[in-house]
């Protein structure tokens, strides 16, 4: 990419005659500190993976949000965390697949919060258990705008368990578009649901039980 730049700017050089070769050079200078920073701070798919989950984990040890009436506030603290890496509307649509093209514009601004809450109930549930367990990251996989992170918790009783992240890079950043928990897909899993409540029932059927599913559980968190 440095080199495209310079290219480019030694080409409008040569083409430009009022354009000073003082001014110029100080601007080549300027725009390769900027392209080098860029690529320096840039971070890798396993960088980010481990930053949310090292974020999570130190919401899980917090002693203070370990008690029970702290579950509520516990539970945010880690959708506010998850919601930086995760890109839930991804999800969304990769969960309804071919569901997806016929749904109106309406449609899917209603789907996506309520298909993110499920996610985040169910993400949470099956991490919330894991404190003081150890994380590993075991290989990362980049092609092209997709990447794989492997990750493995290693329980008090040496069990392990792999966890994969699957991310699509946006901008500069990497987002998480499913997670594989023990070999399940958690979009595959949704999917697979999706699919026959549609096909048996009805969209709105789907959307009925999703909400229906919400409102359950607030009001198991209002106990």
């Amino acid at each position: 990419m440095t080199t495209e730049i310079l290219n480019t700017m030694i080409k409008e050089y040569n083409g430009t005659k009022k354009l000073g070769k003082t001014i110029l050079v100080f601007y080549l200078i300027v725009m390769i500190f900027l392209c080098s920073a860029l690529y320096a701070y840039a971070d890798t798919p396993t960088q980010q993976v481990r930053q949310t989950v090292d974020k999570v984990l130190e919401i899980l040890k917090n002693k203070e949000l370990k008690r029970p009436e702290k579950t509520k506030e516990r539970r945010a603290a880690i959708r506010k965390t998850v919601d930086e890496i995760f890109d839930f509307e991804e999800m969304a649509m990769r969960s309804l697949a071919v569901h997806w093209r016929s749904r109106t514009e309406e449609e899917k601004k209603e789907f996506i919060p309520l298909f993110t809450d499920l996610l985040e109930r169910s993400y949470i549930k099956k991490i919330e258990s894991y404190t003081d367990e150890d994380v590993l990251y075991t290989g990362e996989r980049v092609e092209g705008e997709y990447s794989e992170v492997d990750t493995k918790i290693v329980t008090k009783r040496k069990v392990e368990i792999p966890i994969k992240y699957k991310l699509k890079k946006k901008n500069t950043r990497w987002e998480v578009y499913d997670v594989v928990i023990e070999g399940v897909s958690l979009v595959n899993n949704y999917r697979t649901q999706f699919n026959k409540i549609i096909r048996t029932e009805s969209y709105e059927a789907l959307v009925k039980r999703m909400k229906d599913k919400q409102e359950e559980e607030l009001f198991g968190e209002k106990k």
